[in-house]
Protein backbone atom coordinates (compact mmCIF):
# COMPACT_ATOMS: atom_id res chain seq x y z
CA UNK A 1 0.00 0.00 0.00
CA UNK A 2 1.08 3.48 -1.09
CA UNK A 3 2.17 5.89 1.73
CA UNK A 4 -0.47 8.45 2.70
CA UNK A 5 0.24 11.86 0.80
CA UNK A 6 2.34 14.59 2.63
CA UNK A 7 0.28 16.60 3.23
CA UNK A 8 -2.25 14.43 4.34
CA UNK A 9 -0.07 13.94 6.97
CA UNK A 10 0.75 17.00 8.24
CA UNK A 11 -2.91 17.58 8.77
CA UNK A 12 -3.43 14.48 10.90
CA UNK A 13 -0.33 15.79 12.92
CA UNK A 14 -1.89 19.31 13.01
CA UNK A 15 -5.14 18.04 14.06
CA UNK A 16 -3.65 16.48 16.78
CA UNK A 17 -1.53 19.20 18.27
CA UNK A 18 -4.72 21.72 17.79
CA UNK A 19 -6.20 18.81 20.03
CA UNK A 20 -3.51 18.47 22.51
CA UNK A 21 -3.93 22.52 22.66
CA UNK A 22 -7.45 22.14 23.46
CA UNK A 23 -7.07 19.72 25.96
CA UNK A 24 -4.33 21.92 27.89
CA UNK A 25 -6.72 24.57 28.00
CA UNK A 26 -9.82 22.19 29.10
CA UNK A 27 -7.69 21.11 32.07
CA UNK A 28 -7.16 25.13 32.57
CA UNK A 29 -10.38 25.53 32.72
CA UNK A 30 -11.54 23.13 35.07
CA UNK A 31 -8.44 24.06 37.38
CA UNK A 32 -9.68 27.59 37.53
CA UNK A 33 -13.20 27.06 38.35
CA UNK A 34 -12.43 24.19 41.10
CA UNK A 35 -12.68 26.70 44.11
CA UNK A 36 -16.59 27.71 42.25
CA UNK A 37 -17.38 24.00 41.91
CA UNK A 38 -16.51 23.34 45.88
CA UNK A 39 -18.72 26.03 46.36
CA UNK A 40 -21.51 25.35 44.68
CA UNK A 41 -21.09 21.38 45.96
CA UNK A 42 -21.45 22.80 49.47
CA UNK A 43 -24.29 24.60 49.87
CA UNK A 44 -25.69 21.78 47.89
CA UNK A 45 -26.39 22.65 44.32
CA UNK A 46 -26.93 20.08 41.77
CA UNK A 47 -25.27 19.55 37.92
CA UNK A 48 -28.81 20.27 36.92
CA UNK A 49 -29.46 23.09 38.25
CA UNK A 50 -26.20 24.28 36.85
CA UNK A 51 -27.43 23.19 33.68
CA UNK A 52 -30.66 24.77 33.42
CA UNK A 53 -29.19 28.26 34.44
CA UNK A 54 -26.79 27.87 31.49
CA UNK A 55 -29.42 27.73 29.31
CA UNK A 56 -31.44 30.77 31.16
CA UNK A 57 -28.19 32.29 30.53
CA UNK A 58 -28.45 31.24 26.68
CA UNK A 59 -32.22 32.45 26.47
CA UNK A 60 -30.93 36.08 28.30
CA UNK A 61 -27.95 36.24 25.35
CA UNK A 62 -30.39 35.39 22.61
CA UNK A 63 -32.39 38.58 23.86
CA UNK A 64 -30.07 40.84 23.99
CA UNK A 65 -28.56 39.71 20.66
CA UNK A 66 -31.78 40.30 19.05
CA UNK A 67 -32.56 43.44 20.92
CA UNK A 68 -29.36 44.74 19.25
CA UNK A 69 -27.34 44.65 22.74
CA UNK A 70 -24.38 42.72 21.48
CA UNK A 71 -22.10 43.33 24.41
CA UNK A 72 -24.60 42.24 26.79
CA UNK A 73 -25.22 39.45 24.52
CA UNK A 74 -21.77 38.41 24.64
CA UNK A 75 -21.32 38.49 28.62
CA UNK A 76 -24.54 36.55 29.11
CA UNK A 77 -23.32 34.01 26.27
CA UNK A 78 -19.90 33.56 28.66
CA UNK A 79 -21.57 33.05 31.44
CA UNK A 80 -23.56 30.32 30.22
CA UNK A 81 -20.09 28.75 28.22
CA UNK A 82 -19.52 29.41 32.61
CA UNK A 83 -22.21 26.83 33.30
CA UNK A 84 -21.50 24.54 30.59
CA UNK A 85 -18.24 23.78 32.66
CA UNK A 86 -19.36 23.78 35.89
CA UNK A 87 -22.44 21.41 35.65
CA UNK A 88 -19.91 18.75 34.43
CA UNK A 89 -16.96 19.17 36.98
CA UNK A 90 -19.96 19.51 39.82
CA UNK A 91 -21.17 16.38 38.31
CA UNK A 92 -17.41 14.77 38.92
CA UNK A 93 -17.12 16.46 42.73
CA UNK A 94 -20.71 15.31 43.60
CA UNK A 95 -20.15 11.94 41.62
CA UNK A 96 -23.86 12.12 40.17
CA UNK A 97 -23.49 10.59 37.02
CA UNK A 98 -26.32 9.80 35.37
CA UNK A 99 -28.17 9.07 31.57
CA UNK A 100 -30.77 11.09 32.37
CA UNK A 101 -28.28 14.29 33.12
CA UNK A 102 -25.97 13.38 30.36
CA UNK A 103 -28.95 13.40 27.81
CA UNK A 104 -30.05 16.92 29.50
CA UNK A 105 -26.97 18.71 29.38
CA UNK A 106 -26.83 17.41 25.35
CA UNK A 107 -30.30 18.15 24.79
CA UNK A 108 -30.01 22.23 26.56
CA UNK A 109 -26.70 22.69 24.59
CA UNK A 110 -28.68 21.95 21.40
CA UNK A 111 -31.15 24.14 22.66
CA UNK A 112 -29.15 27.19 24.21
CA UNK A 113 -26.76 27.01 20.87
CA UNK A 114 -29.85 27.88 18.60
CA UNK A 115 -31.13 30.58 20.94
CA UNK A 116 -27.93 32.89 21.10
CA UNK A 117 -28.26 32.37 17.03
CA UNK A 118 -31.40 32.85 16.71
CA UNK A 119 -31.36 36.15 18.42
CA UNK A 120 -28.42 37.06 16.63
CA UNK A 121 -30.59 35.89 13.42
CA UNK A 122 -33.76 38.15 14.19
CA UNK A 123 -31.90 41.11 14.94
CA UNK A 124 -31.22 41.39 11.35
CA UNK A 125 -34.43 40.19 10.39
CA UNK A 126 -35.96 43.01 12.10
CA UNK A 127 -33.35 45.85 11.10
CA UNK A 128 -34.35 45.00 7.30
CA UNK A 129 -38.20 45.23 8.21
CA UNK A 130 -37.84 48.61 9.00
CA UNK A 131 -35.38 49.26 6.41
CA UNK A 132 -39.06 48.80 4.66
CA UNK A 133 -40.59 51.48 6.81
CA UNK A 134 -37.78 54.16 6.58
CA UNK A 135 -37.02 54.89 2.59
CA UNK A 136 -34.01 57.72 4.18
CA UNK A 137 -32.49 54.62 6.20
CA UNK A 138 -32.19 52.63 3.37
CA UNK A 139 -30.82 55.67 1.18
CA UNK A 140 -28.44 56.24 4.03
CA UNK A 141 -27.05 52.51 4.06
CA UNK A 142 -26.76 52.33 0.42
CA UNK A 143 -24.40 55.53 0.67
CA UNK A 144 -22.42 53.32 2.77
CA UNK A 145 -22.29 50.50 0.70
CA UNK A 146 -24.98 48.47 2.63
CA UNK A 147 -27.60 47.20 0.36
CA UNK A 148 -30.82 46.43 2.28
CA UNK A 149 -30.16 42.46 0.71
CA UNK A 150 -27.20 42.43 3.20
CA UNK A 151 -29.02 42.65 6.03
CA UNK A 152 -30.99 39.23 4.57
CA UNK A 153 -28.08 37.27 3.81
CA UNK A 154 -26.44 37.81 7.58
CA UNK A 155 -29.85 36.69 8.65
CA UNK A 156 -29.54 33.71 6.52
CA UNK A 157 -25.81 33.15 7.66
CA UNK A 158 -26.53 32.94 11.07
CA UNK A 159 -29.35 30.67 10.32
CA UNK A 160 -27.12 28.41 8.34
CA UNK A 161 -24.69 28.48 11.19
CA UNK A 162 -27.10 26.85 13.36
CA UNK A 163 -27.75 24.28 10.81
CA UNK A 164 -24.42 23.38 10.75
CA UNK A 165 -23.88 23.48 14.72
CA UNK A 166 -26.60 21.16 15.11
CA UNK A 167 -24.85 18.80 12.38
CA UNK A 168 -21.40 18.96 14.42
CA UNK A 169 -23.41 17.31 16.90
CA UNK A 170 -25.16 15.21 15.02
CA UNK A 171 -22.61 13.40 13.45
CA UNK A 172 -21.27 12.49 16.79
CA UNK A 173 -24.34 11.30 18.07
CA UNK A 174 -25.18 9.38 15.33
CA UNK A 175 -21.61 8.04 15.06
CA UNK A 176 -22.27 6.97 18.69
CA UNK A 177 -25.33 5.83 18.36
CA UNK A 178 -24.13 3.06 16.47
CA UNK A 179 -22.08 2.15 18.73
CA UNK A 180 -18.88 4.05 16.71
CA UNK A 181 -16.58 6.29 18.92
CA UNK A 182 -15.94 9.85 17.25
CA UNK A 183 -14.21 11.96 19.20
CA UNK A 184 -12.78 14.03 16.24
CA UNK A 185 -13.07 17.31 15.21
CA UNK A 186 -11.30 20.98 15.64
CA UNK A 187 -14.45 23.01 15.90
CA UNK A 188 -17.01 22.13 18.79
CA UNK A 189 -19.53 23.66 20.76
CA UNK A 190 -17.12 25.41 23.56
CA UNK A 191 -15.12 26.88 20.17
CA UNK A 192 -18.26 27.79 18.75
CA UNK A 193 -19.17 29.87 21.97
CA UNK A 194 -15.70 31.40 22.14
CA UNK A 195 -15.97 32.87 18.74
CA UNK A 196 -19.51 34.51 19.43
CA UNK A 197 -18.66 35.98 22.41
CA UNK A 198 -15.61 37.25 21.02
CA UNK A 199 -17.68 38.75 18.03
CA UNK A 200 -20.47 39.75 20.51
CA UNK A 201 -17.82 42.04 22.31
CA UNK A 202 -17.00 44.54 18.95
CA UNK A 203 -20.65 45.60 19.24
CA UNK A 204 -23.31 45.75 16.21
CA UNK A 205 -20.22 45.84 13.59
CA UNK A 206 -18.74 43.84 10.37
CA UNK A 207 -17.41 41.67 12.91
CA UNK A 208 -20.22 39.79 13.63
CA UNK A 209 -21.25 38.50 9.97
CA UNK A 210 -17.69 37.55 9.71
CA UNK A 211 -18.16 35.06 12.71
CA UNK A 212 -20.59 33.74 11.25
CA UNK A 213 -18.77 32.82 8.16
CA UNK A 214 -16.19 31.78 9.50
CA UNK A 215 -18.60 29.68 11.93
CA UNK A 216 -19.96 28.07 9.29
CA UNK A 217 -16.73 27.32 7.05
CA UNK A 218 -15.06 25.66 10.29
CA UNK A 219 -18.88 23.69 11.22
CA UNK A 220 -18.64 22.24 7.89
CA UNK A 221 -14.96 21.12 8.31
CA UNK A 222 -15.18 19.13 11.74
CA UNK A 223 -18.56 17.51 10.18
CA UNK A 224 -16.57 16.26 6.86
CA UNK A 225 -13.43 15.23 9.40
CA UNK A 226 -16.21 13.20 11.17
CA UNK A 227 -18.01 11.87 7.87
CA UNK A 228 -14.18 10.76 7.00
CA UNK A 229 -13.33 9.35 10.58
CA UNK A 230 -16.52 7.46 10.42
CA UNK A 231 -15.92 5.54 6.68
CA UNK A 232 -11.87 4.78 7.91
CA UNK A 233 -13.39 2.76 10.90
CA UNK A 234 -16.29 1.49 8.95
CA UNK A 235 -16.06 1.09 5.14
CA UNK A 236 -12.16 2.36 5.54
CA UNK A 237 -11.70 -0.91 7.85
CA UNK A 238 -13.27 -3.12 5.85
CA UNK A 239 -16.24 -3.36 8.79
CA UNK A 240 -18.71 -2.56 5.95
CA UNK A 241 -19.97 -2.62 2.95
Amino acid sequence: MSSPPTAFVRWRGGGAALGRFKSALRRAAHRAVAPVVGGLAAIGVRPDHVTVLGLVMSAGAGLAFFEGAFRWGAVYAAVAGICDVLDGELARRRDEFSKFGAFLDSTLDRLSEGLILLGIAGFYVVHLVELSFDPSLVMAEVSRGLEPRTWAVVALTAMLALVMSLLVSYTRARAEGLGLECRVGWFERPERLALLIVAGAFGVSRVMPAALLLLVALSAVTVAQRIRHVWEITRGAGLDR
